[in-house]
C-alpha cells in the first residue's frame, strides 16, 4: 500500500510538472484582452500548450517584468516599452503583432447621431467621460493627444475619469459610470459594444503594438511557437474581427 501510495505521488506529481511545462504566461495589455483570449483558446487547441494571461496596463506590465514577474511573453500596447527591454536585456528583438485603433465610445444612444467624435464629446448632456491614464496605458495616451490636438484637454479635465487601462476605460462606460469612454476599438465591435455606438479618431495614428519574449522566460521555444501563431489565417481573422490591422 505504501509502494502504491508513492508511485501515485510520483505520477501525479510528474503529472503535474509536465502540465506546468506545456503552459505559457503572458503579459497582456488591456486593449489586447478580447482577442488575445480567442487566439490564445485557438492556439490551445492547435498546439496542446495552454495559455494563462495577466491583463493590465502596458506601463504596469512592463514595471513587473523589470522587477522579475515570471512571464514568457510581453504584448504590450505600444511599440516603446518591448524596444526598452530589448535594449536591456530582458526581451527579445520586438516584432508588431497588431495597429490598435482607438475610439470614443457610448453606451446611450441618443449621441449615436453625432457626426464626429469631437461633435459627440462636446455635446449637451455629457457629464464624465472616462479615459485610460496617458501615463500608462498608450491608447489613453493616444487619446490624450487627440484632445490635445482638438484644443479640448483643457477645458475637459474636470469631466474626465481617468481609468487604470483601457479595459477599465470601457467598462465604465459599459456600466453608465461615466457617459463615454475613449477605448480600443476592440471594446467598441465586442457583443457589450455593440449595445451601444463608437467614432474614430482619424487625428491621431494607429496604435503600433509589439511583443517579446521575456529574456528569462525557460519557455522560448514555446513563445516563439506561439508568436509564429500570430501569423496563421486563423489568428489573423480573429485580429480583423477585432479591428486590428
Amino acid at each position: 500500500m505504501k509502494i502504491f501510495f508513492c508511485l501515485t505521488f510520483i505520477c501525479i506529481l510528474f503529472a503535474n510538472i509536465v502540465q506546468a511545462a506545456e503552459s505559457l504566461t503572458i503579459a497582456v495589455a488591456a486593449n489586447f484582452a478580447l482577442p488575445f483570449a480567442d487566439i490564445g483558446t485557438a492556439f490551445e487547441k492547435k498546439s496542446g500548450i495552454s495559455v494563462q494571461a495577466t491583463v493590465s496596463s502596458t506601463g504596469k506590465l512592463y514595471a513587473q517584468i523589470k522587477n522579475g514577474a515570471p512571464y514568457d511573453l510581453f504584448f504590450a500596447a505600444d511599440s516603446l516599452r518591448p524596444e526598452l527591454l530589448f535594449q536591456e536585456g530582458l526581451g527579445s528583438l520586438p516584432v508588431v503583432y497588431a495597429r490598435g485603433l482607438p475610439v470614443l465610445w457610448t453606451a446611450d444612444k441618443k449621441f449615436c447621431g453625432k457626426r464626429s467624435w469631437q461633435e459627440a464629446f462636446t455635446a449637451q448632456g455629457v457629464k464624465k467621460i472616462g479615459i485610460a491614464n496617458p501615463k500608462t496605458a498608450p491608447y489613453g495616451e493616444s487619446s490624450a493627444k487627440a484632445l490635445r490636438l482638438a484644443g479640448l484637454w483643457d477645458e475637459s479635465l474636470s469631466k474626465m475619469v481617468f481609468a487604470g487601462n483601457v479595459g477599465q476605460s470601457a467598462q465604465y462606460a459599459y456600466m453608465g459610470s461615466v457617459t463615454m469612454s475613449f477605448v480600443a476599438a476592440s471594446f467598441a465591435v465586442s457583443s457589450q459594444g455593440q449595445k451601444g455606438c463608437f467614432w474614430h479618431i482619424p487625428e491621431v495614428e494607429t496604435v503600433i503594438q509589439k511583443a517579446c519574449i521575456v529574456t528569462r522566460s525557460a519557455k522560448k521555444d514555446m513563445a516563439a511557437q506561439f508568436l509564429s501563431f500570430l501569423d496563421s489565417l486563423e489568428a489573423r481573422e480573429i485580429l480583423m474581427r477585432y479591428h486590428y490591422q
